[in-house]
């Protein structure tokens, strides 16, 4: 084997190590930015009894992480964007689910920058 070999091959193995390390980095950070989000779910979401607020779960789907509330799911759009009553009129949204959203991009975006630089 020639030393330009010797170096490909070398140079193929640092990269596949950085590759696994950035993917493992990247998997934390995803795991760590959800369950942080789930917190602050909880604690910002309307609480008329507290069942809605105690609902929010994180669910991984293939190796996406997925927030969701498991006891009142149908009342996220409600809450989120408001709506109308029965006897006319409407009730007035209460934004809880997107500035937790946005947060968790920022925060996602820069934990991987930091997995990236090293």
């Amino acid at each position: 084997m020639s030393s330009v070999d010797m170096l490909a091959a070398e140079i193929a193995k640092a990269l596949q190590t950085y590759t696994k390390e950035v993917e493992e980095g990247m998997e934390q950070a995803k795991t760590k930015v959800a369950k942080e989000s789930v917190k602050t779910l909880k604690a910002t979401s309307p609480k008329n009894t507290g069942k809605y607020a105690r609902g929010w779960r994180v669910k991984k789907v293939g190796t996406a992480q997925v927030i969701h509330n498991a006891t009142r799911g149908s009342l996220t759009h409600l809450l989120e964007k408001g709506h109308a009553k029965v006897n006319g009129g409407r009730v007035a949204g209460i934004p809880h689910i997107r500035p937790v959203e946005q947060a968790a991009i920022k925060e996602y975006i820069k934990q991987v920058e930091q997995v990236i630089k090293g």
